[in-house]
């Protein structure tokens, strides 16, 4: 057992499946991975499974009967990855346009740099996105500004889906009381990792959109970060962020240090 795991949800990605699997399995640092198949119509869980014989200690599948969310499916990870004691999960997307060779990078913010949660950021040097349309990019970045004037949250790329999570930042988010399964998932996560004071640090990354298969992005997704950062917002006004004994505290970072670029704390 590696001690990162890699967290891929998927629905109708039989095309990327066995691809991004070996990929992830042939990087220089091992990393174990889950497949969420949200009871894929076109046999993304059959290629899985397929595989498992040849990774019987690396590769692992749970099916989940329908497509319940990608927030859901990310929640549904969190816990396994927890109950097994992993230190550092992952949240990637099955269709490359996350480039695994930057999971390297990520675990090592984490575990050699001793940041809580390391992001894959698309914004923190310029603009890094490939074949996007630009009303698409042009929408995701402005995304990102609103979520920063809301929240005050001071990342660049709010929205983003590449992520390395230590595990005691999983431990001390109430998983439990995660309110959004879309697109607001991914705000509403780093919003509680930065309400917790974790130290966060974005890697910079460039994101490609997908050659295979179809995107699973709608407006309703994008509505629904919309109105629910603002609702983040007003909830957290009511509710308190201290860290139980059971999270131990960051790495202590001196007040009179200056903050290295792409951290947030």
């Amino acid at each position: 057992m590696n001690d990162g795991l890699v967290l891929i949800p998927t629905y109708n990605e039989r095309e990327n499946a066995e691809l991004i699997i070996r990929k992830v399995f042939s990087l220089p640092k091992g990393f174990d991975v889950l497949i969420i198949d949200d009871g894929s119509p076109d046999g993304t869980a059959a290629v899985v499974r397929g595989l498992q014989h040849e990774f019987p200690d690396r590769l692992f599948l749970e099916e989940r009967s329908g497509k319940l969310g990608l927030g859901t499916a990310y929640l549904h990870g969190f816990r396994w990855a927890l109950q097994r004691n992993y230190q550092y999960v992952f949240e990637m997307d099955a269709d490359f346009s996350h480039n695994p060779d930057d999971l390297v990078r990520l675990y090592e913010a984490c575990a050699v740099d001793g940041y809580d949660l390391a992001i894959g950021s698309r914004y923190i040097q310029g603009v890094n996105v490939v074949n996007w349309p630009m009303d698409r990019v042009l929408m995701s970045w402005f995304a990102s500004a609103y979520v920063r004037m809301i929240t005050g949250m001071p990342i660049a790329d709010a929205t983003a889906g590449f992520k390395c999570y230590t595990a005691r930042v999983l431990r001390t988010i109430p998983l439990d009381r995660i309110r959004f399964v879309g697109y607001a998932f991914q705000i509403e996560m780093k919003w509680l990792a930065y309400k917790y004071g974790f130290r966060i640090k974005e890697v910079p990354i460039i994101f490609t959109d997908r050659t295979r298969g179809t995107s699973k992005m709608t407006k309703g997704i994008f509505q629904e970060a919309f109105f629910g950062v603002v609702q983040m917002k007003l909830s957290s006004l009511f509710r308190s962020f201290e860290r139980g004994p059971a999270a131990p505290s960051a790495p202590a970072v001196s007040a009179s240090a200056a903050t290295p670029a792409g951290e947030t704390r």
